[in-house]
């Protein structure tokens, strides 16, 4: 009744009818006849009814049935069958090839709805089981994509795939699609080692576990779904099915391809990334050169420049490996004092960093190398390659002193000289291999789930390296950052540091949909979309680093504000519990017992748990934004046109607006630089203090970036390499502000809906006009203090001009309002700056303000608080601008100091409390919102 394509036809109902008749004879006993007297005739009735009142009837007989059961365990594991036949959405059982059924079958299910499903629990997934293979294929979303696996776990594949889903659920932040996983089990390998025959059969289950997944997945057909045929779909349309490459499969994506293009399948060979006609991840070292980033990054932290000054590094890899390879050839300056593979163990204790260099180059040419390949005429005294086979390996005095080993050590089992090089003191730890090598001291080894490095394993607090580069995936374990973190060590996380390929697989996948289109539509050929993918491939690499960059510097932005903001964050993790949208425990976030502790010891997030903040954040705000209207205001077109390269944009900007996946693209863009620029709690506090939607955020946000052209001053703070890593984190906090600050004035209008490109347009004119005329506005006690801020970036290696915009960035939180101001008193903006600034200088009220951005934060209601006192204060302020702009201006003087000269009763009141209030040693809430209402005060004394 819930499958067959031909039940709805009487000829088919009537024999199932019969067919079941024939069955309800066998099943029910005499007993169940009497007490369940009109059970089998409401089922045979329903046969000539349409399927969902079979499917009801069908539903209600099964609880009639189990109601007889009367075991306990037999009930439960019954009503788990049920759950499940009511949970799968599609098979592909009465499909046939040449009127036979198929050898395999698959099913699709919406997981929610599978009764004990550890989490996180999969929005769908697609189970293919034939003699031969196994799979598994599951997803977080509509529009998800990732990796398949050639798995060697027979009894638990689906656990780890569910575990790389979760993983790469939290890399996927960074694109399009959300999180998904694949993976297969062969289930018959040839017996014997003949490597050719066991590759074979993976193939052909491969093949067979792709078609599984193509013939349960909508297609589109000239523009329109086209279900797949002999199927009964329970669920809505379904066409988004990309995959990739992972452990085991790297080479099969043609392979894939090939069966998207036999099922007529519309993405083509978008279907599968990195194929012969595709971007190829390890010519491009595209994978390491994004770790890099956080390696340079990490570098900045410690006051070094990675690319230009010497250090040393120890690694997991080998020169023939993608990650490892590329990696230890992007910098010149790299003295590798050891590494190991599953093969050698490589040791140079004191490497010349271009002799060494120039060696690694020649191996990772090689077609299949290893560290026996190594000259070991230029490893330096007291080094060597040993093979992982040894039984022993003598330990040089060299080799102690750079791998900081005890004196007495000579002889060690290569487990033990590996787990010495886990320990190294070098400045780097580069991962690039395959395994879990470093835990947390809390874990133990069967908690890593990786058996094979038990004996190797260390403890993250055992690590003396200064950084770590996680290019390969799951090298640490969460708690083992964590705890690395905690001992001063810099690192990310996986997932954050080894994005770059993904993200080049998903800007392939969105490329080839959008050249596609413009192909059926005769603007080029395939061998034209060919060449124009090989031209591109520099600038998309361009586009993915930059990705990888502004995350590492997100996280920097946090780490610096996560100890003053820690209870922020703490709110942050409990809003999401709370929501269900997050579950601190399998995230391995602090508890509330935790968060107030580290208060109490001055102690922030780790960069590891800071990197798990920033994903979830970008993971809620992107669903936000889909499900508003955001990705259809036609100015964030142009976030549409970022994402492609140039050559795109300049030839294809109107097929661009037809891509199938635009609203994801843009909700993607939007949500990138948001939460890039903003932080993880950026919305949630906005949507508190404002109770504006995250939608509406959005737009203010863009609105206020676009003025203020932040992203022209973002990219010359990136060309600033010369600073050290505190002055671009403050700088980069100053724009923070800013934004921040007008982003909250936008929200506040009364009006009922944001317009990008007219508030663009009514903003932008006057924001030039305030910058131009700030060094004419300004009293004379700003511009001294924003020329010392000038000079010491000058000193800092900034540019004299981007130093000077820079250190007036405080004078232009009140950018909006000074605007404002010019528009409604019909004044030149200039005029309206001049008395605002005047009356912040007469009142001291810069000093206010710097006392509330100082007032202490214990939890939300006192960030709610010192935000209303923010708002109030620049409320009052305008307001008294606006007093004295109405009336006419002054034959001699500024209108500002006439009023002071002036000096009525309520004036020299408010002056004399506010003398008082600065000569305090500290200030709470209470003191600073005693002033603002004296402001308002003074204020309505004017209008009297």
């Amino acid at each position: 009744a819930r499958f067959d394509p031909d039940r709805e036809q009487r000829s088919s109902a009537d024999a199932a009818r019969r067919r079941m008749e024939r069955e309800f004879g066998v099943l029910l006993t005499d007993e169940m006849r009497s007490s369940l007297p009109t059970l089998a005739g409401a089922v045979l009735d329903s046969y000539i009814k349409p399927r969902s009142e079979q499917l009801q009837v069908l539903h209600q007989t099964l609880g009639a049935l189990l109601e007889q059961v009367s075991s306990l365990d037999e009930d439960r594991i019954l009503r788990a069958f049920r759950d499940c036949m009511r949970a799968t959405l599609r098979t592909n059982h009465y499909q046939r090839v040449d009127g036979k059924a198929k050898d395999y079958i698959s099913f699709k299910l919406d997981s929610s709805k599978v009764p004990g499903l550890p989490k996180p629990v999969p929005f769908r997934e697609i189970f293919v089981y034939s003699p031969r293979v196994e799979g598994v294929h599951l997803r977080m979303g509509m529009v998800a994509r990732g990796g398949l696996r050639w798995s060697d776990r027979r009894e638990d594949f689906r656990t780890e795939v569910l575990g790389l889903m979760k993983a790469q659920q939290v890399k996927n932040t960074v694109i399009v699609p959300v999180g998904a996983k694949g993976g297969f089990y062969v289930k018959q390998p040839p017996a014997g080692n003949d490597r050719d025959a066991i590759l074979a059969e993976g193939v052909a289950c491969y093949r067979t576990f792709i078609r599984g997944l193509l013939d349960v997945t909508d297609n589109i057909v000239d523009g329109a779904i086209a279900p797949p045929e002999r199927v009964v779909r329970h669920d809505p349309d379904d066409p988004y099915l990309v995959v990739a490459a992972d452990k085991g499969t790297a080479t099969f994506s043609d392979i894939a391809n090939a069966l998207s293009q036999e099922y007529g399948f519309w993405l083509d060979d978008g279907f599968a990334s990195g194929g012969s006609k595709g971007y190829d991840h390890k010519k491009m070292g595209i994978t390491a050169k994004g770790a890099w980033e956080s390696v340079k990054r990490h570098f900045r932290a410690i006051g070094k420049d990675c690319q230009s000054e010497d250090f040393t590094c120890v690694g997991i890899g080998d020169m023939s490996g993608d990650v490892f390879g590329n990696g230890m050839l992007l910098s010149r300056k790299i003295r590798l004092l050891a590494a190991f593979d599953h093969r050698h163990i490589f040791v140079d204790p004191n490497p010349d960093a271009e002799t060494s260099f120039v060696e690694r180059e020649r191996m990772f040419a090689l077609p299949r190398s290893s560290w026996a390949d190594y000259d070991t005429g230029l490893i330096s005294a007291g080094g060597g390659v040993f093979p992982r086979s040894a039984k022993t390996i003598t330990i040089t005095p060299e080799m102690r002193l750079a791998l900081g080993m005890d004196e007495g050590v000579e002889q060690l089992t290569p487990n033990e000289l590996m787990r010495a090089i886990l320990k190294a003191p070098a400045e780097l730890l580069w991962n690039g291999g395959i395994g879990v090598y470093v835990k947390a001291t809390t874990e133990s080894h069967s908690e890593c789930g990786d058996r094979s490095n038990n004996a190797l394993r260390v403890n993250g607090r055992e690590l003396r390296c200064r950084i770590v580069g996680e290019g390969g995936n799951l090298g640490l374990t969460q708690r083992g950052r964590i705890e690395f973190a905690q001992a001063g060590g810099l690192l990310n996380t996986d997932f954050i540091d080894n994005s770059a390929g993904v993200d080049t697989s998903d800007h392939e996948v969105n490329i080839k949909i959008l050249l596609n289109t413009a192909i059926q539509q005769g603007q080029l050929t395939l061998e034209q979309r060919d060449e124009l993918l090989v031209d591109m491939t520099d600038e998309v690499e361009r586009l993915v680093l930059f990705d990888n960059y502004r995350q590492n510097l997100a996280i920097s932005l946090m780490q610096a504000l996560s100890i003053p903001r820690l209870g922020s964050k703490q709110h942050f993790v409990r809003t999401l519990e709370q929501q269900g949208l997050l579950d601190r425990g399998l995230e391995f976030l602090p508890t509330d017992a935790e968060f107030e502790d580290r208060k109490l010891k001055g102690q922030g997030l780790t960069r590891p748990e800071l990197s798990i903040l920033l994903s979830y954040s970008k993971i809620v705000l992107y669903q936000q934004l889909l499900d508003s209207d955001v990705p259809e205001d036609p100015y964030l077109s142009k976030e549409l046109q970022i994402y492609f390269p140039t050559p795109l944009r300049e030839r294809f900007s109107e097929t661009m607006e037809k891509h199938r996946l635009r609203r994801e693209i843009i909700a993607t863009q939007v949500t990138n630089s948001i939460v890039n620029r903003m932080g993880s709690t950026f919305i949630l506090r906005m949507t508190e203090d404002t109770g504006k939607s995250s939608g509406e955020i959005a737009k203010a946000f863009t609105i206020a970036r676009e003025v203020v052209r932040a992203r022209e001053w973002w990219a010359e703070m990136d060309q600033t390499t010369d600073a050290p890593e505190r002055v671009n984190i403050d700088v980069t906090q100053g724009i923070w502000n800013l934004l921040r600050n007008l982003t909250r004035w936008l929200l506040q209008l009364p009006v009922t809906k944001l317009e990008i490109a007219a508030s663009v347009e009514r903003f932008a004119p006057g924001f030039e006009q305030l910058i131009a005329a700030l060094d004419e506005v300004l009293p004379e006690s700003y511009k001294l203090r924003y020329s010392e801020q000038e000079n010491e970036l000058v000193g800092h290696g900034y540019p004299k001009a981007m130093a000077q915009r820079i250190s007036a960035l405080g004078a232009l939180n009140a950018a909006f309002d000074v605007i404002d101001l010019a528009h409604e008193q019909k004044v030149e903006v200039a005029e309206a700056a001049r008395v605002y600034y005047d009356i912040g200088e007469a009142l001291h009220l810069k000093w206010f303000q710097d006392s509330i951005e100082s007032l202490p934060v214990q939890g939300r209601w006192h960030a709610h608080a010192r935000g209303v006192l923010r708002d109030e204060l620049y409320a009052q302020r305008r307001a008294l601008a606006a007093q004295l702009l109405r009336g006419p201006a002054p034959k001699k003087g500024g209108r500002v100091q006439n009023w002071i000269d002036a000096a009525d009763g309520s004036l020299a009141y408010t002056l004399g409390m506010f003398k008082e209030i600065r000569n305090q040693v500290s200030l709470d809430y209470p003191t600073i919102s005693v002033a603002v209402r004296r402001l308002a005060q003074l204020v309505a004394a004017g209008k009297s």
